[in-house]
C-alpha cells in the first residue's frame, strides 16, 4: 500500500490557498484579470473540474481529460508531467474544451463548497487506488505513481492561485 498522506495534505494545502485567494477576489470575482484570461470565479471552477475528472480518471470511469496516442504517452510524460513533479511549475498551456469554463460558482463562499466537494472525491479516489495499485493509468502520461499524479495536482493548483487577483497583488507586495 502507498502512503499517500502526506501529497494530499499537500495537495489540501494548495486548495486552502486558492479557497482564501478566492475569498480575497472580492469585487473582481467574475471580472477576468485580461481580455482572454479567465476571472476567478472561472480559475476555481476550472480547478474542480480537474479534480472531478482526476477523481473519475483514478477510479477507472470514463473522463474528459485528454487521450493521447498510446506511442506519445512516454513523450508527454517525460517533457511534461516528470518536470513538473521534479521542478514544482506548471507550464503555459491550453487546456481542452471540457476543463475550459464558461463561468464559475456565483460566489466564493460557492466556489468553496464547489471545490471542497471536487477535493473530497479525489480524496476518497486516491486513497482506494493507493490500497490497491497505487499506479493512476493516465490517456495523457500513460501509467504515473498515485503521489506523482496527486503532485502534478498540488502544482496545477499553485499555479493557479497565482492567477487570482489577490494573490498576484500580494505577491507584488513581497
Amino acid at each position: 500500500m502507498v502512503d499517500i498522506n502526506p501529497a494530499l495534505s499537500a495537495n489540501r494545502d494548495a486548495i486552502v490557498e486558492l479557497i482564501a485567494a478566492a475569498d480575497r477576489s472580492g469585487p473582481s470575482w467574475t471580472t477576468p484579470r485580461a481580455p482572454g484570461k479567465w476571472s476567478p470565479s472561472q480559475v476555481v471552477e476550472h480547478v474542480a473540474r480537474t479534480f472531478d475528472e482526476s477523481a473519475k480518471l483514478i477510479s477507472g470511469a470514463p473522463s474528459t481529460l485528454p487521450t493521447l496516442p498510446f506511442f506519445l504517452r512516454p513523450v508527454v510524460r517525460t517533457l511534461v508531467f516528470n518536470r513538473v513533479v521534479r521542478n514544482g511549475t506548471f507550464p503555459k498551456a491550453k487546456t481542452n474544451k471540457a476543463l475550459n469554463p464558461p463561468s464559475g460558482p456565483s460566489t466564493a463562499a460557492d466556489a468553496r463548497m464547489r471545490l471542497e466537494s471536487a477535493v473530497a472525491r479525489f480524496d476518497l479516489e486516491c486513497r482506494n487506488c493507493a490500497h490497491a495499485s497505487g499506479i493512476v493509468a493516465s490517456g495523457a502520461f500513460g501509467r504515473v505513481p498515485l503521489g506523482d499524479y496527486v503532485k502534478f495536482m498540488e502544482v496545477h493548483v499553485r499555479h493557479h492561485c497565482k492567477q487570482m487577483p489577490a494573490a498576484t497583488s500580494a505577491a507584488r507586495a513581497v
